[in-house]
């Protein structure tokens, strides 16, 4: 197995989250999920591994929803996803619907339409559609949609948040929609931006919760020594080098396959002075290849107010 850091993964290199997919797709039969993670932990790749081996009578669509901006971006998304599901029969039946419900304007572009009744009538299509198979929308960077959408001049906090209500009010009255929802900087921090502009939310009180941890020990170790092996890494003891590397990044396997990937480029031996040396450059190295800058630019998205983020990230200082 070749290290790939920050690439797309193949299901079998994705270790140690079988239980947690287990988990997900027994949730998903009952509710809508909300995976709380932090950056780089493989939410990601737990996602493309369930879109690439499905649960039976399932049938996942991903997306990253980081580069959305506006509401009517996020509709028309979702709309584009339940066409391409929906048979011939289905979409002729919706639009001759459609020609008795909009102006001659509107239902000469089905897109035209508002973005709320675009997205409403996306998933009541879906839910009315005869298929063989559930639809689950996988929707990755949820928050730093909501985020684009919340300081948009064009819509704003109050249609941010009526995105959020839209959604769940589509989950409320569609008992088979499901979605997943996931972000690195975490939906309560959006939440509590809305709710100091005055619009309080509960978005999300119907979903099930599930937070992502770095790997088990065993299985950031047998990462590590698969990657060792697989790029060619002398090691006196690969046992001792893998725990060292597994060690040494906390048992992320993102940082596990840059150590190793490093190594090769570097062309060094697994020996844990070695190991301990690349990682400690990688802390300090003014270009950032772990793009760890990330964990300070953002402390002012969490902290927005006043001078909070200069005061936490001297606390971090200290730390």
């Amino acid at each position: 197995m070749k290290a790939n850091p920050g690439g797309n993964l193949n299901p079998q290199q994705v270790y140690g989250r079988d239980a947690l997919i287990e988990l997900l797709w027994e949730r998903l039969e009952t509710q809508s999920v909300v995976i709380n993670a932090e950056r780089r932990i493989g939410k990601t790749q737990i996602l493309r591994k369930m879109l690439l081996e499905p649960r039976e009578g399932w049938k996942p669509i991903f997306r990253d929803l980081e580069q959305i901006h506006s509401a009517q971006e996020f509709a028309e998304l979702v709309y584009d996803d339940v066409q391409q599901f929906l048979g011939t029969k289905e979409k002729a039946k919706n639009f001759i619907r459609r020609l008795f419900e909009e102006t001659e304007t509107d239902h000469v572009n089905v897109k035209a339409r508002t973005w709320k009744k675009l997205l409403t009538s996306a998933i009541e299509d879906l839910m009315e559609a005869d298929l063989d198979h559930r639809l689950a929308f996988f929707w990755d960077e949820v928050p730093f949609m909501l985020e684009n959408i919340r300081i948009s001049r064009t819509d704003g906090p109050q249609v941010a948040a009526e995105i959020l209500a839209t959604v769940r009010s589509l989950r409320v009255e569609h008992d088979k929609f499901r979605v997943i929802f996931t972000g690195s900087i975490g939906l309560h921090h959006v939440l509590s931006k809305l709710s100091a502009a005055g619009i309080p939310t509960s978005a999300k009180n119907d979903m099930y919760h599930v937070t992502v941890t770095p790997l088990a020990p065993t299985d950031a170790e047998q990462l590590a020594t698969d990657l060792l092996n697989g790029e060619s890494i002398v090691c006196d003891n690969p046992t001792d080098a893998a725990a060292t590397i597994a060690e040494k990044v906390d048992y992320f396997p993102f940082y596990i396959h840059h150590v190793v990937a490093g190594l090769r480029v570097d062309q060094l031996s697994g020996t844990e002075e070695n190991i301990n040396d690349f990682v400690a450059r990688q802390l300090v190295d003014a270009s950032d290849p772990w793009q760890l800058a990330h964990y300070r630019t953002r402390l002012s998205t969490y902290y927005p107010e006043n001078n909070d983020a200069r005061h936490v990230a001297i606390i971090l200082d200290v730390l």
